[in-house]
């Protein structure tokens, strides 16, 4: 999956929607963005969570939905302008926007294409179970692993997390291949340039986060050329 890591880089930063939009024309496969809950407990994409103004700057949750700038969308906006064929990468910024993201997933997405990231691995536990269909996703650092990516691995495997998502420069082959062998997912994110691309592609990662989609798409046909 070549997900286009918040939008495209398009010069769209104040129109996340049609960053999307451009995405997708460009060749992505899949759309990541983060998620945060406003007052009135809708679930919102936006990356710093902050909206700023030249008096002050308040947090998402400070506002209800009605109240935010038109380029901070809500989840549903995604699906209504972007439909549910591509897949979709959400990073849990606000733990409390976890549920409007199921639910409008489950009423408006496409939860078999859905993927939902955190650092906390007691949270994504507290899920497995609820979100049927869709994946939980432990973003994490290789260094993080206390007890070594071998036993990370069973220890996701067993509690029902699908997949590891760590920086680029975390991965290397057998470290996806060890992966693998739990049945973990492997994705990798801030893979800018097409030599990095390519290589990330040749490793074997199932997921790939990217601003430059138009890239990703040609470093992928590239390798299946």
């Amino acid at each position: 999956i070549t997900f286009a890591h918040r939008g495209a880089r398009a010069h769209l930063q104040e129109n996340t929607i049609a960053a999307f939009e451009l995405a997708i024309r460009l060749g992505a496969t899949g759309l990541e963005s983060d998620a945060w809950i406003t007052r009135d407990g809708v679930a919102v994409l936006d990356h710093d969570g902050i909206v700023k103004s030249r008096l002050r700057s308040r947090s998402i949750d400070e506002f209800n939905r009605n109240e935010l700038p038109d380029w901070i969308p809500s989840l549903a906006d995604l699906y209504q302008r972007c439909g549910t064929d591509a897949h979709l990468s959400l990073d849990i910024k606000d733990v409390n926007s976890m549920d409007d993201v199921v639910h409008t997933m489950f009423t408006q997405g496409n939860p078999n294409k859905t993927w939902l990231c955190h650092p906390d691995l007691s949270f994504l536990e507290s899920w497995v179970g609820r979100v049927h269909g869709a994946h939980l996703v432990h973003s994490t650092r290789l260094k993080a692993m206390s007890l070594g990516p071998e036993r990370h691995a069973a220890m996701l495997r067993d509690k029902g997390i699908s997949t590891v998502n760590m920086p680029f420069p975390d991965w290397n082959g057998g470290l996806v291949a060890l992966f693998h062998r739990f049945d973990i997912y492997c994705f990798g994110w801030n893979l800018q340039y097409p030599e990095v691309l390519t290589t990330g592609l040749r490793m074997g990662l199932d997921g790939i986060f990217s601003d430059w989609p138009d890239r990703a798409s040609d470093a992928l046909r590239t390798l299946n050329a």
